[in-house]
């Protein structure tokens, strides 16, 4: 299993995106924090503050080089963990 810190899953339970999402990573045998913003307030308040809308899934990549990258959009964050994994 590959543990990816620099990358999290903002989801939450019966989000059938992020559920795709979660597929892929499992079959990709990538390991990331998975951030349900139903669960954990503080979550979901970084999520609004980043991207003004609790819409899931949302990938965050932590740069260490400038600011995070946040990204939506299921298909878009399925084409980056394939690529990159």
């Amino acid at each position: 299993m590959i543990e990816a810190t620099d990358l999290s899953l903002y989801t939450y339970d019966g989000c059938g995106y992020s559920a795709r999402v979660r597929r892929v990573l499992a079959r990709l045998g990538v390991s990331i924090e998975l951030r349900d913003i139903d669960e954990d307030p503080q979550h979901e308040a970084d999520l609004l503050t980043a991207r003004g809308r609790r819409t899931v899934p949302v990938l965050r990549i932590a740069r260490s080089d400038g600011p995070d990258e946040w990204m939506s959009e299921s298909r878009d964050i399925i084409a980056y963990l394939e690529r990159r994994f």
